[in-house]
């Protein structure tokens, strides 16, 4: 062999390296993928039936979570601004003519019900009223405030019913799925990991999918339901406050 023609033989027995895996390798290509959509599709009927049902689980704790947002959203901001102007006015009969403007408070809806009672009880005059009819408004307003509560509480519960049990369904749909790996292990009578890890990865898809349904509802309702307390709190204050104004005859 020429000195010349040796570069060109390490050259070639280079490429050809490269070009063969080692033995007992696999190229890059060939490695296995997490793909979910493929470990759902591959699963077991019961699995997939678990599946479909937090699927519904997740939609429904999204639509929630926008819905109750949009809603204590639009609850604060028109309860600040009606607050302000509850304050200022000199009479009930000021505030009234206004209400149409605050529908979303629920504020002004307690307001409504306490100004329509001390209406009715004085037929339209604006006199002081006496001990029995002051017990009677504070009465109204707090049942009216105890009404504007359980409102912004609403569908809150179904938040905390998915957070609560999403996960246990999730695992229903993994032990199942993990009893039918064992099975069809028994039935190949082969316990290789490539036999039995993709099994065992379609039934924890179903955990991953309770986990998934279960966070943002949990996390949802601990936040609305701080935030429905803070209104709560106020809510019982400003009954109390409407109900000593009517007693004075709504100034």
């Amino acid at each position: 062999m020429s000195p010349s023609s040796l570069p060109v033989m390490l050259s070639l027995r280079a490429a050809s390296f490269l070009a063969d895996p080692a033995p007992g390798g696999t190229g890059g290509s060939d490695a296995p993928q997490l793909d979910p959509v493929q470990l759902v599709l591959h699963a077991s009927v019961p699995v997939k039936a678990v599946l479909v049902f937090l699927l519904a689980f997740s939609i429904a704790c999204w639509l929630i979570i926008g819905a109750k947002a949009l809603h204590l959203g639009r609850a604060r901001s028109e309860s600040t601004r009606f607050i302000k102007s509850f304050d200022a006015a000199p009479s009930f009969d000021a505030i009234a003519q206004g209400l149409g403007a605050f529908r979303g408070s629920p504020f002004a809806r307690i307001f409504a019900v306490g100004y329509d009672e001390l209406t009715r009880l004085t037929g339209g005059e604006r006199v002081e009223l006496n001990e029995a009819q002051a017990t009677h408004m504070e009465s109204i307003t707090r049942r009216a405030a105890a009404r504007e509560v359980t409102h912004l509480e609403s569908w809150m519960g179904m938040l905390g019913t998915i957070g609560s049990t999403a996960p246990f369904i999730g695992l229903f749909g993994t032990v199942y799925g993990i009893m039918d790996a064992f099975l069809s292990i028994g039935n190949q009578q082969n316990a290789n990991l490539p036999v039995v890890a993709p099994k065992i990865a379609e039934a924890l898809i179903a955990t991953a999918a309770g986990l998934v349904a279960a966070i943002p509802s949990v996390m949802a309702y601990n936040y609305f339901a701080r935030r429905v307390q803070q209104l709560a709190d106020t809510l019982e204050g400003f009954a109390a406050d409407v109900a000593a104004r009517a007693r004075l005859g709504g100034i």
